[in-house]
């Protein structure tokens, strides 16, 4: 009986309440510019992908992003860290 009434006092999170904390978006991109992939976290606000690599970066700045990072995964691969957030 003590560890429902323990669960019961815990505030519960709503459904539907805003995302408040930090976004993470990794983007993939060739040297040539090319859209290779985008990996987000679940709640990061995006627009869709386009296959011009600067174009990405361009609308996930103006949407508030931060580039953290900026680090070559192969010869012809490119993986920016963007956060978004606190």
């Amino acid at each position: 009986m003590r560890i429902n009434r323990e669960r019961q006092t815990q505030p519960q999170p709503m459904i539907g309440q805003a995302w408040t904390g930090r976004h993470v978006i990794l983007l993939h991109c060739t040297n040539n510019n090319q859209f290779i992939n985008l990996y987000k976290s679940f709640h990061a606000p995006i627009e869709p992908p386009r296959q011009n690599c600067a174009e990405n970066l361009s609308q996930l700045l103006s949407i508030g992003y931060r580039i953290m990072a900026i680090t070559p995964i192969s010869a012809n691969h490119i993986q920016y860290v963007l956060v978004l957030g606190d």
